[in-house]
């Protein structure tokens, strides 16, 4: 369960931003801001790179995942991913060693879901609410 709940963190960490392209799909939604799950874990996003990447900073991070190595990761950009559709970003994380894939989706204007995979076999996914 903690090596569930470590791997999730790490995905989690993974968000991203609209490209221009999806401009007209994405308009109702803007992904940058902070947004916290159910545990207490917090991320602030913002457009980054070109303006089209979504960047992630861990603001928070509670739970059974706050372990003294995740938790330095706190207050640090931890992913940066690329425009894959509509209001959806896929990236890839590497912290503390491990690495993970996530798809990160706007579901709506104040909700962001973040699908984390590590072996393309174990996949979580978490709903963060904007706070």
């Amino acid at each position: 369960m903690t090596f569930l709940k470590t791997t999730f963190v790490i995905a989690a960490l993974c968000t991203s931003a609209a490209m221009p392209a999806f401009a007209q799909d994405a308009a109702a939604f803007d992904p940058k801001g902070t947004f916290v799950d159910s545990y207490g874990t917090s991320f602030t996003f913002s457009l980054c790179g070109d303006g089209t990447d979504l960047c992630g900073t861990l603001e928070t991070l509670k739970g059974a995942s706050a372990t003294e190595e995740n938790l330095a990761f706190v207050g640090k950009q931890v992913m940066q991913a690329k425009a894959s559709g509509p209001n959806e970003w896929k990236g890839a994380l590497t912290a503390g060693g491990i690495s993970a894939e996530a798809t990160v989706t706007q579901t709506g204007p104040d909700t962001i879901d973040i699908q984390g995979c590590r072996a393309a076999i174990l996949c979580q996914t978490l709903t963060y609410n904007r706070s």
